[in-house]
């Protein structure tokens, strides 16, 4: 690669197989790296180490964390009766940002694509369902993302709910959003604003 020396080559392969950085940007961060003094390059390898060793997967909610349960779940105030299904941890972290919602999460770590090889058995969908049995559970609202796999994950999931008495199953709403002009919208975020369109 270029006439570098080995060592740096490796370093530029390693950044170049994260998402969103290309072969340039690898580059940059490579030679940052190099430049930086000793005792910072030794935080950033014991930061990327306790971020490998030091995490878990939360017992309940299947979330991302270092303590399980997690802060969420482990909250005696929240409300126990909804589950608000997402595909990622930063989902969750997306959602508390709003403060509104007082209820549980269950983190599917993904969603359903037959392309990339993924199907209900990678997902976290045995623990939900184990969840969904629990008598105190009344609403489980499905956030997952507004791309073909979110909506057929949220499908697949809604019709396994149907099997639960008692358990209404819920899709957020998706479409313009708050401030947005319409000229701007593209097709699919019309559309859905039209399909979920509520009386005034």
């Amino acid at each position: 690669m270029n006439g570098f020396p080995e060592p740096i080559v490796i370093l530029i392969e390693q950044f170049g197989r994260l998402p969103g950085i290309g072969p340039k940007s690898a580059q940059r961060l490579a030679f940052h790296i190099i430049s930086l003094p000793e005792d910072q390059v030794e935080t950033l390898i014991g930061a990327l180490r306790q971020v490998k060793h030091g995490l878990t997967l939360c017992e309940q909610c299947c979330a991302v964390t270092d303590v399980s349960p997690c802060a969420v779940c482990g909250d005696p105030i929240r409300d126990r009766g909804a589950i608000c299904v997402v595909q990622d941890t930063k989902d969750v972290i997306a959602l508390e940002r709003m403060r509104t919602y007082q209820g549980l999460y269950h983190v599917l770590g993904g969603a359903i694509s037959p392309i990339d090889g993924v199907g209900p058995d990678q997902l976290h969908l045995r623990e939900l369902f184990v969840r969904m049995a629990d008598d105190h559970l009344k609403e489980v609202i499905l956030a997952t993302n507004s791309t073909i796999e979110g909506e057929a994950t949220a499908q697949y999931i809604a019709r396994l709910a149907h099997g639960f008495d008692g358990l209404a199953v819920t899709r957020i709403a998706h479409g313009l959003p708050v401030g947005g002009d319409l000229e701007y919208a593209d097709e699919m975020t019309l559309a859905r604003a039209f399909e979920f369109r509520r009386p005034l």
